[in-house]
C-alpha cells in the first residue's frame, strides 16, 4: 500500500506553521541574549553602586553640619 498523498492546502499550512515556529524560535533566542545582557549590565552596575556607597561612606563630609541645622539643647 502506498502512503496517501498529503492535501495541498494542510501542507501549505504545515509549511506555514514550520516558518512561524522557525521565526519565534529565533526570536526567543535573541531575546535571550538580550535578557542575558541586560542582566550582565545590572550586575554590574549593581557592583558600582556599592562601590560609590563606599567610597562615600569613607569620604570625611565634603560640608560640616551647619549650625543653623542643629537644635538647640533644649529641644
Amino acid at each position: 500500500m502506498s502512503p496517501d498523498p498529503i492535501d495541498p492546502e494542510l501542507d501549505a499550512r504545515l509549511i506555514r506553521l514550520e516558518e512561524k515556529f522557525g521565526f519565534a524560535e529565533d526570536l526567543l533566542d535573541t531575546l535571550n541574549a538580550l535578557v542575558a545582557r541586560q542582566q550582565e549590565q545590572i550586575a554590574h552596575l549593581m557592583r558600582e553602586v556599592v562601590q560609590l556607597q563606599r567610597q562615600r561612606a569613607e569620604e570625611p563630609s565634603a560640608h560640616p553640619p551647619s549650625l543653623w541645622d542643629e537644635l538647640p539643647p533644649h529641644y
